[in-house]
């Protein structure tokens, strides 16, 4: 049992359930964002509560959509599948690397980072899969563009996200009508932190990729982050490696994704140290977050998650 205070989870969860639950009526084809990573196995362990009826199968009314980068950490991929293949779910691949033999993106060189190539990817797989609204796991404490976004976000036909035309949500009361073309975005764990995350893992005993947990790995520092040296993100020159005991805050593409130091090897002793951390997991972790103040933002007004 997680050594810090937790009743308020079954608020939370409550919330969550009851935001989940009201997508999936409303909707017409829904689908749910997992990449394998905490929050989006928390979200799905959430959706696993709001419909699952006891003594009968599992079955999931949504998607599992998933925009494969091509330079994911192979465990997470492990994992996802493993995952997939337990609860039965249908799961959508959208690849990056389509959307590059297509030319709908281009990069600068091969081994740049696709993270922000996503949203092209994501808009390509919401028109070919007719998908009306996402559940995604962002919280509103990762970043500010975040914190500025309604739990049912809506994006035009463009896939645009404009924080001064939203709706207002009183009362837990959601407006979920859609215009031609239009699109929504649900949080159901916007209200939620990284401890409330890390507790309702070790509260419910939710499994996770293990790179998520204290491993060795060979790094080397650039610009105030750990960069794991890999065929991605190799040695520059002058640098030197280090083997360290790390471990992921956050996981997404190796391009950009960072571990920190840590000797934490369960969920309560990561627990103890994100509620003593000061600084955001994508802060300490993701270095696309670092090319300006606004980078998040700028990335979710072209249709980033």
């Amino acid at each position: 049992m997680s050594p810090i205070y937790n009743h308020h989870l079954d608020w939370l969860e409550a919330e969550s359930i009851y935001i989940i639950r009201e997508i999936i009526a409303e909707a017409k084809n829904p689908a749910l964002l997992f990449s394998g990573g905490k929050d989006s196995v928390v979200l799905l362990a959430l959706a696993c509560k709001a419909f699952q009826i006891p003594d009968r199968a599992l079955r999931l009314p949504f998607s599992l959509l998933h925009v494969d980068t091509g330079h994911n950490y192979p465990e997470v991929i492990a994992f996802r599948d493993a995952t997939v293949a337990r609860t039965q779910a249908h799961l959508v691949v959208a690849q990056v690397e389509d959307s590059i033999r297509n030319g709908t993106v281009v990069l600068r060189n091969e081994h740049d980072s696709r993270n922000a190539a996503q949203a092209v990817t994501l808009l390509e797989a919401i028109e070919q899969h007719q998908f009306d609204a996402l559940m995604g796991g962002a919280r509103r404490d990762e970043e500010k563009a975040r914190a500025k976004e309604r739990i049912f976000s809506f994006r035009d036909e463009f896939g645009q996200w404009d924080p001064k035309n939203q709706r207002p949500e009183l009362w837990s009361l959601y407006n979920t009508r859609l215009h031609n073309n239009e699109n929504m975005r649900v949080f159901p764990i916007s209200n939620w932190t990284e401890l409330d995350i890390w507790q309702y893992i070790e509260r419910e005993n939710l499994a996770l990729p293990h790179i998520y947990y204290s491993h060795e790995r060979e790094v080397v520092e650039r610009d105030g982050f750990l960069v794991p040296v890999t065929h991605l993100t190799p040695k520059q020159e002058g640098e030197v490696s280090h083997i360290r005991s790390v471990r992921f805050r956050t996981v997404g593409d190796i391009s950009c994704t960072c571990p920190v130091t840590s000797l934490a090897s369960n969920a309560n002793q990561i627990i103890l140290e994100t509620a003593q951390t000061t600084i955001s997991e994508r802060s300490a972790t993701r270095m696309d977050d670092r090319a300006s103040e606004a980078a998040m933002e700028e990335r979710k007004r072209a249709g980033y998650f």
